[in-house]
């Protein structure tokens, strides 16, 4: 490491600070911005000629855009292509265009790594509108088409990568598997000697930052954009409830129908000001120059290397070294600077050493020569390492476009396309459940839960994506009355949207750990599949509990209530007293915006329930319902006041009836029946309804009274022979995946219609009123093109290979959908998922879209990594198909 630092490079940026060079690294360094940000492509004439403010500061807008960096820039590009939209259109940046993240960007622009349609469509689509921009616009992006290689050097990266390029290839990516003597022939100077296998996507390659976001600037001004530089937002003006515009720091006032935050790693602090929840954090990004190395060539193509935490590129005649370690650390956690726009950062020497070393191993030349420019600078990450993207879920109008886990400039093109979409048609037009700003919790944007988890978040960009991976970070956010009860159950808890929920338990005799050591490979059965087995067994064969707390619950009061409830949901959910329905939310054109059940307990009160995912957004769905209709009616949030037990399986209605005196019988209690219950001291409200395909019952229990409750049914069981076992959300899921039962946000989305995700069976077209999406709905059910799509059930006639997500179908050889979610079916016998399947993708044109024919007589296979399965694909549930056993 001492011959890294030959030579001191003083940084340019009057904000670079120097700090102390441990001993080992005797030798001087420079510091400051990259390279590329002062020469590279020629950005610093393109800056000169492509910025500046658009005249005097407008007193309204169409849209306000907060942030000049590439996301509001291409924000304001893709709304100027939409008629009429452009010059409505006005940018504020605090600063100049590029500063604050943007501009010390490394540039990398590759489709490949993501099993996500959404993230892999942003990437697919910014790759194109980058190498032609240039045409459109004058202004040259920096693209260069080099290529990409993402190098695998132990098993489990070679087996994650694998099913990755198989979920690209499904989506269009042109990925090739290659050798390590491709890839010393495609990168000569690296050293190959571990690796197993590199990912080649050719299509790929690099573009410079700066550049690119003068490019968008120009095109949008050419399509009546308005750019301000230097003009600092105070907050943004609302009125009842909605976005009407922007007060700026020196007091005017900027009227808007739309309001985009899009202020990177200052959008927290922005949306703070107006109580919206942005949970992003700026952490230390590091990476460094080398000095020119003989031999490097600038076709060369980007190299990610995750084992040793880095991506390698030419940078003029040296090369671009970054690093993304397995530990970050957290930057102005309380207050980002808003005159530190065009920030260095002093780097920790003794935290990164050893990570620098490792990653220059991967091209043993670059520790011969000195380090040009070591630069440290802030990037913004969220909790879960998905973007924050659309309307926020406090204030009408109010978009939020930040977050973006230093994945901007790759997918920046993307994003402003969708935003634009969003913000002009009035929908989002790709699948934004795992990326909406609704999904996170106030209590994840604390400083102390952004700090701690923020280590783990950005250190999870190089770590292999293992599928039981369980955070370790902000634990004990919330906890479910019983937790300690669970606890010593020996229950393995996993973080739930913050809840500690177990994911199964241990054995009596064995502690809840994850034997690492042992394991045969991540990817295979782990210590626990047999504690998972047992659980799931137990279930089906005798009776389960299962801790359910972190579910969303919502209390529906007052005269109009009913009325509110029955036009947003697709079923009649206003009928009899004491009924629980199961229904979905739809938008206008009949696609699923919810996945819920509505317990009606009076005429003027209603409980509503849904997955821990939906949380903050069917909040929003509800409040805005009533909001609309001016209705008499109130919603609740009670989640954290009411627990959640469920007892499920054949042997339940027996446990039931030892500890309480009301009549359990199928006569008295129908399924779908609610009824106030006396269990012990307490008045539980029991619900008979099932998600693992098995008779079975959800009470629903002051907390203060919980754990009376849960001792109650553990002591009854304790003098029974009925084999009460604590169950886990793993076994949950293998539970439910077997029915065929649906989880929104995970296999289904707000792209498919209510038909396509075979939930139709919920709408009640001849109710009064109708529902939200009626008209769309019934358009699509009589009309003239059969039905193309449709949410099937895959079974994996293999029992040996294990399923997670994104593993493509095929149909007598084409390729017709992919995984959305999976378990293990422990009672059929293999690996079981959800998949939509598309009929013209396979071949099937004019002979009626997904039918029987269409599934009968198809020769199905699924690929696993590298290899392809015969799988049973159906439109019915493989598990009890006629429902007997729920209705018992």
């Amino acid at each position: 490491m001492e011959r890294l630092l030959r030579r001191s490079v003083l940084g340019r940026s009057q904000h670079t600070k120097v700090c102390p060079i441990p001993r080992r690294f005797h030798k001087s360094i420079g510091y400051g911005p990259p390279l590329h940000f002062a020469s590279s492509f020629s950005s610093q004439s393109n800056f000169t000629s492509t910025s500046g403010s658009s005249g005097e500061l407008p007193s309204e807008a169409r849209v306000v855009i907060i942030g000049g960096g590439i996301i509001g820039t291409s924000i304001a590009y893709h709304l100027s292509k939409h008629d009429g939209w452009g010059k409505g259109v006005v940018l504020l940046e605090q600063n100049k265009i590029t500063s604050g993240t943007t501009w010390h960007a490394a540039g990398l622009v590759e489709t490949f790594g993501s099993l996500s349609e959404t993230s892999t469509s942003f990437r697919k689509y910014t790759r194109d509108l980058y190498a032609t921009l240039e045409n459109e616009t004058g202004v040259s992006t920096g693209w260069f088409n080099c290529g990409f290689i993402e190098l695998a050097s132990s098993r489990d990266y070679l087996e994650q990568y694998r099913r990755v390029a198989a979920f690209n290839r499904r989506h269009g990516v042109e990925v090739h598997e290659i050798g390590p003597k491709d890839v010393l022939d495609l990168f000569p100077l690296a050293r190959v000697d571990d690796v197993l296998a590199g990912f080649y996507v050719p299509g790929d390659g690099r573009a410079n930052p700066v550049d690119v976001t003068m490019s968008l600037q120009r095109g949008a001004k050419n399509g009546g954009a308005r750019f301000f530089e230097g003009v600092h937002v105070q907050d943004v003006v609302t009125k009842h409830g909605t976005a009407t515009g922007v007060r700026l720091q020196d007091g005017r006032v900027i009227q808007a129908d739309f309001v985009v935050n899009a202020a990177g790693m200052w959008a927290r602090q922005l949306g703070e000001k107006n109580g919206v929840t942005i949970a992003n954090q700026a952490a230390e990004h590091y990476y460094l120059v080398t000095e020119p190395m003989k031999g490097v060539e600038p076709h060369w193509p980007v190299i990610e290397d995750p084992g040793l935490y880095t991506y390698i590129r030419p940078e003029g005649a040296g090369l671009l070294v970054g690093l993304f370690e397995p530990e970050a650390a957290a930057w102005a956690v309380h207050n980002v600077p808003a005159d530190d726009s065009f920030l260095s950062l002093p780097p920790d020497w003794e935290r990164l050493g050893p990570v620098l070393e490792k990653a220059l191993s991967r091209v043993p030349a670059s520790t011969q020569v000195g380090i040009k420019t070591f630069f440290c600078g802030p990037e913004s990450f969220t909790p879960d390492q998905f973007p924050i993207i659309g309307e926020s879920p406090e204030i009408r109008k109010y978009f939020v476009a930040a977050g973006m886990n230093s994945l901007g400039i790759l997918s920046g093109g993307g994003v402003g396309r969708l935003v634009a979409h969003w913000i002009t048609q009035g929908r989002p037009d790709m699948d934004v459940t795992a990326i909406s700003p609704a999904r996170f919790h106030p209590a994840q944007a604390t400083p102390d839960y952004r700090s701690h988890r923020v280590v783990e978040s950005l250190g999870m960009t190089y770590k292999c994506h293992y599928p039981s991976h369980n955070l370790r970070t902000a634990r004990n956010v919330k906890l479910s009355p019983l937790h300690d009860r669970l606890k010593s159950e020996r229950a393995h808890f996993r973080d739930v949207s913050g809840w500690e929920s177990p994911g199964w338990y241990a054995p009596e005799g064995k502690e809840p750990v994850v034997d690492e050591e042992n394991r045969t490979g991540w990817w295979n059965r782990e210590n626990w599949f047999p504690y998972w087995a047992a659980e799931h067994q137990a279930c089906r064969e005798k009776v389960a509990l299962i801790d359910m707390s972190f579910m969303a619950k919502f209390l529906v009061q007052g005269r109009d209530a009913g009325k509110v409830l029955n036009r947003l949901s697709t079923a009649n959910v206003d009928g009899p007293s004491e009924m629980v329905t199961y229904t979905q939310f739809l938008n206008q054109d009949g696609r699923v915006e919810a996945d819920l059940t509505v317990n009606k307990l009076f005429d003027d009160r209603f409980v509503v329930v849904a997955t821990d995912t939906a949380h903050r957004h069917l909040l929003t769905l509800i409040k805005r319902g009533i909001e609309d209709l001016n209705a008499h009616a109130f919603v609740t949030d009670v989640t954290g006041s009411i627990a959640q037990i469920n007892i499920q399986g054949p042997n339940a209605r027996k446990l039931m009836e030892l500890v309480t005196n009301a009549d359990m019988s199928d006569a008295a209690f129908p399924f779908r029946g609610s009824k106030h219950i006396p269990i012990g001291y307490a008045i539980v409200n029991c619900v008979r309804l099932t998600y693992v395909g098995e008779l079975g019952y959800e009470l629903y229990i002051p907390c203060e009274q919980a754990i009376h409750v849960y001792d109650r049914i553990v002591e009854a069981n304790k003098k029974s022979e009925l084999g009460l076992t604590h169950v886990g959300l793993r076994a949950l899921g293998s539970l439910r995946m077997e029915k065929a039962y649906k989880d929104y946000g995970h296999d289904v989305d707000n792209t498919d219609s209510v038909l396509e995700a075979s939930l139709g069976f919920t709408c009640d077209f001849k109710k009064d009123g109708g529902f939200i999406g009626k008209e769309a709905v019934l358009a699509e059910k009589k009309g003239p093109e059969p039905m193309r799509r449709r949410l099937l059930q895959v079974l994996v006639k293999d029992p040996v290979p294990l399923l997670y997500h994104g593993e493509p179908i095929f149909r007598d050889g084409k390729v017709c959908g992919v995984i959305r979610s999976s378990s293990y079916g422990h009672t059929l016998g293999g690996s079981v998922g959800l998949s939509m399947i598309d009929s013209e993708e396979a071949g099937w044109i004019g002979k009626g879209g997904v039918n029987k024919e269409f599934i009968e007589t198809g020769n199905w296979e699924i690929e696993i990594g590298h290899k392809r399965y015969p799988c049973v694909v159906s439109q019915r549930p493989l598990y009890d198909p006629q429902n007997a056993k729920i209705k018992l």
